[in-house]
């Protein structure tokens, strides 16, 4: 078991069962839900029955990370999550992920309450969140992605070269290792058959010594299997929660949380028997 440091004095134990992080999308254009919770109180009840269903974590972006998707500034950005990521610290005990790559808005949706910093970026696009998560003790998750450079031919050989990359810009900026975790960034500038060895091999990853944190719900790599639109991919998405889990991966970002948590309570009873 490992101990995930946060910000704010608060920790999670990662390792004996799977941990659910739910999707809080407050933006119109994201691929699977925009729109749907751009409002604060509609926001708050989704975030309500994401944490009925089992959520740990409540994740919430205010930029669409889509193929496509249109830029905001960092300005508009907070200006949609910084109300919710406060109602949320404010009315209970749940942790708050901001989905973010920008220094300035990680900086204050820490000050507003958040635990965790999620960046699809792995640091390399705004290396200042590194800063900011060695300053406020914040949780961080580094991810890898594709997007804007070249990638190596072997996934997990990539996976290597990008985040030792993004360990090296956390450790000197005073990180510690135990306020970090990885996530392999399925979908992002990768195809198909890049996703589908991404998670044969997964168990390859373990190596680089972090907890990970994956997230394949609702992408298309779960529609290309399934042949399912976005809307209808939840139990895709379950399965590869299941896969995932058995080959190492310890929380699961989601839209469907309670649909994933039933998936993945079986995944344990198998890993405690096997033990």
């Amino acid at each position: 078991m490992t101990r995930w440091q946060l910000a704010h004095g608060r920790h999670l134990d990662l390792g004996a069962k799977a941990l659910v992080m739910g999707i809080l999308n407050v933006t119109p254009d994201s691929f699977s839900d925009g729109g749907r919770f751009d409002v604060l109180d509609t926001a708050l009840v989704q975030a309500e029955r994401m944490i009925g269903e089992g959520a740990t974590i409540i994740d919430v972006g205010g930029e669409s990370t889509r193929p496509g998707a249109v830029p905001v500034t960092a300005s508009e950005e907070q200006a949609r999550i910084l109300p919710v990521i406060e109602a949320l610290s404010s009315a209970g005990n749940i942790l708050i992920s901001v989905d973010t790559y920008r220094e300035e808005t990680a900086r204050v949706a820490v000050a507003a309450g958040a635990h965790i910093v999620n960046d699809v970026h792995g640091l390399q696009r705004e290396p200042g969140i590194a800063r900011v998560a060695a300053e406020t003790g914040a949780g961080l998750v580094i991810m890898h992605t594709g997007r804007d450079r070249e990638k190596l031919a072997d996934v997990i050989a990539d996976q290597f070269l990008f985040l030792e990359k993004s360990l090296e810009i956390a450790r000197l900026a005073g990180v510690s290792q135990q306020q970090i975790v990885l996530d392999p960034g399925f979908g992002f500038a990768k195809d198909y058959e890049e996703n589908l060895q991404l998670m044969a091999r997964f168990e390859e990853l373990r190596r680089l010594g972090h907890p990970w944190l994956v997230g394949t719900s609702r992408k298309r790599l779960v529609g290309h299997v399934t042949g399912r639109d976005p809307e209808t991919r939840d139990p895709g998405t379950a399965a590869t929660s299941v896969i995932l889990r058995l080959k190492g991966a310890d929380l699961f970002r989601v839209h469907n949380v309670g649909m994933n948590m039933d998936a993945l309570v079986f995944a344990d009873a198998m890993l405690e028997r096997q033990r």
